[in-house]
């Protein structure tokens, strides 16, 4: 029903991979691995994209990147539809009370994440969203099991192709660090980032 009503199996697929991913960038062979389509009908749907203004693009060492285009007339929509399934504070704050939502992101990433303990923050930076500055690539916060997170990982490099850097620390260690301005901390939560589990306060 979808696909008839946005035009294609590969446009719906390109669709929900960027509004699901906000903030992360993809390069062309990254996305068809991901989405499990011809090279050749990503490449048009992607053209399409960036023509309606959806997605941007940006060439970083000579390899051309796509993210969703946050700032696009109907992005909050769209992703309601294809993304989380939820609104950002700013549209939920517009919206009638019944229709807000929590802050917390669903996606099926912050699902398998569950099995990892009682989280309070886990996000995505550096690699994937090709912002270096904190110097990691995943922080995780909470009351976490070592192994689930070790096997997580694992399966996250196996899955993305690369080695995955990432912290870890309980929500004592985590609020801490925040409340004293630790420079780490500060330049972890100000860098480019993709928010998987949000439980805390505010960022």
């Amino acid at each position: 029903m979808i696909e008839q009503l946005f035009g294609s199996k590969t446009r719906v697929k390109l669709l929900q991979l960027f509004y699901s991913n906000p903030n992360r960038s993809f390069y062309v062979r990254e996305i068809t691995r991901k989405i499990d389509e011809q090279i050749n009908s990503v490449r048009r749907e992607l053209a399409n994209l960036l023509n309606v203004g959806i997605i941007v693009s940006d060439n970083t060492n000579n390899r051309l990147y796509y993210e969703v285009n946050q700032n696009y007339e109907y992005y909050e929509p769209l992703s309601v539809i294809f993304g989380n399934g939820t609104m950002s504070s700013t549209a939920a704050a517009d919206a009638p009370a019944k229709s807000k939502t929590k802050k917390t992101p669903v996606s099926a990433e912050s699902e398998r994440l569950k099995s990892l303990g009682n989280l309070q923050l886990v996000l995505y930076t550096g690699q994937f969203t090709r912002d270096e500055s904190s110097g990691i690539d995943m922080l995780v916060v909470g009351d976490i099991n070592q192994n689930a997170l070790q096997k997580y990982v694992a399966e996250l490099e196996k899955q993305e192709n690369k080695d995955i850097r990432y912290a870890v620390m309980t929500p004592t260690e985590f609020n801490y660090r925040r409340q004293i301005k630790d420079r780490f901390i500060t330049t972890v939560l100000d860098s480019k980032k993709q928010v998987l589990v949000d439980n805390t306060v505010s960022l």
